[in-house]
């Protein structure tokens, strides 16, 4: 019995998680650029940013006491 199966639909499955910029691959989730560098950081800064204002808020609350 083949382990594969023989679907039409279904098409390559092997997606990569960062794509250099000189592949030709079509299946990929982040391209290795400067834009996608700079968004990275923005979201991390704004992640950092978020955890930041929460444990700020939490202290300043618990002191109303």
């Amino acid at each position: 019995m083949a382990d594969k199966i023989n679907d039409p639909k279904i098409t390559d499955e092997d997606t990569k998680i960062v794509k250099d910029e000189n592949d030709k691959t079509t299946n990929f989730i982040f391209q290795n650029s400067k834009i996608t560098k700079t968004g990275f950081f923005i979201i991390i800064a704004f992640l950092i940013l978020l955890i930041v204002g929460v444990i700020v808020s939490g202290v300043f609350m618990d002191q109303g006491n």
